[in-house]
């Protein structure tokens, strides 16, 4: 199972809030939400893909194959068809 950013963004900001004293409890959704903005910023610039769309590409990259073996086999056929008739 994939772990999403956004997986690991709240996994760290649950580990952030056990560091924080009580008495700095008020201003620790301020500093949760200021922490998570500048994560979410820098994920986005990564340009990730889902896992969901890796699988549809891996998909169509194995179909894909499939039909190049398929045609490469049909290229072979044809040579050697008009190697015979050349003969």
């Amino acid at each position: 199972m994939a772990v999403s950013p956004f997986d690991i963004l709240n996994s760290i900001n649950q580990q952030f809030g056990q560091f924080i004293p009580d008495v700095a409890k008020s201003a620790q959704e301020d500093v949760h939400q200021q922490a998570k903005a500048a994560l979410t910023s820098i994920i986005s610039k990564l340009d990730l893909v889902t896992r969901e769309e890796f699988d549809v590409q891996t998909e169509v990259l194995r179909r894909t194959r499939e039909k190049l073996e398929t045609l490469e086999k049909r290229v072979a056929e044809l040579e050697q068809q008009l190697d015979k008739n050349d003969a």
